[in-house]
């Protein structure tokens, strides 16, 4: 399985400089798990389900417009019913959230796809900047967040 987190600082200075000089796009839903319901955590599978849901209704419209077909890439997960479970979940929010166009799905290992590896990095450096007040590498890319939407930020309540 593949992780930023496994990389030293270095090996991750130097992907972050080497995205920084692509072209590419960053949109993030931020769920602080906290805040959220407790009927919309009762399960992790449902929690995700759920991000996934309020991602993609948001973003999915803007970026399918003008387009017939899409493609969902996710990393595979590690047991056969979890993994089924993922599936299921994701093919769902898309029947729910892309009407009237064509889309697939896909979940390879993260270490096979260096686009799940991108992404992984990105969220890291997103991560780092919600979680802990570091931006040294979110300052890097911080040019390629398109939409950065916290679902929950008027929340107060946290309910752990």
């Amino acid at each position: 399985m593949f992780h930023c987190t496994q990389d030293k600082q270095e090996v991750r200075d130097e992907v972050f400089e080497l995205l920084s000089h692509h072209e590419f796009r960053i949109d993030v839903t931020i769920l602080e798990k906290s805040k959220a319901q407790p009927q919309t955590r009762t399960t992790n599978d449902r929690f995700y389900k759920y991000a996934w849901f309020y991602h993609l209704k948001t973003i999915g419209p803007a970026l399918m417009y003008g387009h017939d077909e899409a493609m969902i890439s996710a990393a595979a997960i590690g047991t056969k019913k979890g993994q089924a479970v993922y599936t299921s979940a994701v093919n769902d929010v898309m029947q729910q959230t892309i009407r009237g166009k064509t889309w697939e799905t896909s979940f390879p290992p993260s270490q096979a796809d260096p686009c799940l590896q991108i992404a992984d990095y990105c969220a890291w450096a997103i991560q780092r900047k919600w979680e802990r007040d570091d931006t040294r590498s979110y300052d890097i890319i911080e040019n390629k967040v398109r939409r950065e939407y916290d679902l929950f930020a008027r929340g107060t309540h946290h309910y752990y």
